[in-house]
């Protein structure tokens, strides 16, 4: 993976994660982390939620991270990933996974601790990062 792009993933918090049912979309704007090489995405849900049973319906993902908090008007580069998503359910790595979350999102500690929160691991497979209007760069990961 291009090394600003994996810079990206790495830096930023928030996200908008698009699943899908049948055909039709849904977003939601997420808090991840990362592992150190930023091929996959953690994030948590409960378990009764629209993206929870349309990801387990359908593990194709589309998930946007941009730098508009960062670079301003102008300046802005969006990141679209596109992944699958990996039920951690019964993975000792799971606890690893939720103590990785609460470090980068301590003010969300009950939540990824709540017993109705269910960990959710995105695997990335390609990136499509546009910086500015018209350049683009594709990658399969």
């Amino acid at each position: 993976m291009r090394g600003d792009i994996r810079k990206m993933i790495l830096e930023n918090k928030v996200c908008a994660l698009a699943t899908v049912s049948g055909d039709v979309p849904h977003c939601s704007l997420m808090s991840y982390a990362v592992d150190e090489d930023g091929r996959k995405l953690y994030m948590a849900t409960l378990q009764d939620t629209k993206k929870y049973r349309n990801l387990a319906a359908n593990p194709h993902v589309s998930v946007l991270i941009d730098t508009r908090d960062s670079e301003g008007k102008g300046n802005t580069r969006a990141l679209t990933i596109s992944g699958v998503f990996e039920d951690p359910a019964g993975d000792p790595k799971q606890t690893e996974i939720r103590e990785i979350l609460i470090a980068r999102h301590p003010d969300l500690k009950d939540f990824f601790n709540s017993p109705d929160a269910r960990i959710i691991v995105i695997r990335v497979t390609a990136v499509q990062l546009l910086d500015g209007v018209t350049d683009a760069y594709f990658e399969k990961v």
